[in-house]
């Protein structure tokens, strides 16, 4: 059975004090039973949140990680430096990461790969463009990006995963997927895994949707 699981990306949002005071103000029980609730902090507030989140409901991400563990990687952040800050996820291949720092399918790939080895979760974004969308090449996109990210990953590591859908045009636009395509979407995005990683990971993968949720459609 499958845990759902609810991501808050910070973005580049948030200065440490500001951040601990947002925190102060969450619920110190978890207030969606059942649900797995992650916050994706930007790197300097990980420290205090750390430590203010300890013992909670609350588990912390990281928006960003480099492949290796160490090494001349000017402004990087390794999955070893994450993992000793109490960092359990790290979201791989954001579309912005994409545009604006040229990430590729295969650099996620290698992302994903070192995640995995240190522990760490890795939420792996996939997703299409507007001029895609309207190509009808939604399908053809994921299924290139979610067979990239798997590529190499055995099938055991792969059900550790977790699958963002985030088509680039939904996000910060206001626009927003109905749930009928988000899910059918999801259901092509299962269907790769499947054939990547085999059936069992393909069920206990979990598959979220990003882009414009508000309070008005979390629902």
């Amino acid at each position: 059975m499958r845990t759902p699981i609810l991501a808050g990306n910070w973005k580049m949002y948030k200065t440490i004090r500001e951040a601990v005071e947002f925190v102060k103000q969450l619920p110190t029980d978890n207030p969606a039973e059942g649900v797995e609730q992650v916050i994706c902090a930007p790197f300097t507030a990980l420290p205090a949140l750390s430590e203010r989140l300890r013992g909670s409901a609350y588990r912390l991400g990281a928006q960003n990680v480099h492949f290796a563990e160490e090494g001349a990687y000017t402004g990087e952040v390794s999955p070893v430096m994450l993992k000793e800050l109490g960092v359990s996820y790290v979201i791989v291949g954001h579309s912005e990461r994409r545009q604006y720092f040229n990430e590729t399918d295969e650099s996620v790939n290698q992302k994903v790969k070192a995640a995995l080895k240190h522990g760490l979760t890795p939420i792996v974004c996939v997703g299409e463009s507007l001029a895609e969308r309207d190509a009808g090449r939604t399908g053809e996109v994921v299924r290139r990006q979610t067979e990239a990210a798997l590529a190499g990953i055995p099938a055991e590591e792969a059900k550790q995963l977790v699958i963002a859908y985030e088509p680039i045009w939904a996000i910060g636009t206001g626009r927003s997927s109905s749930a009928e395509e988000a899910n059918q979407t999801i259901s092509q995005i299962r269907r790769v895994v499947a054939e990547c990683a085999g059936e069992a990971a393909a069920q206990a993968i979990r598959i979220q949707y990003g882009g414009s949720v508000k309070p008005e459609n979390i629902g």
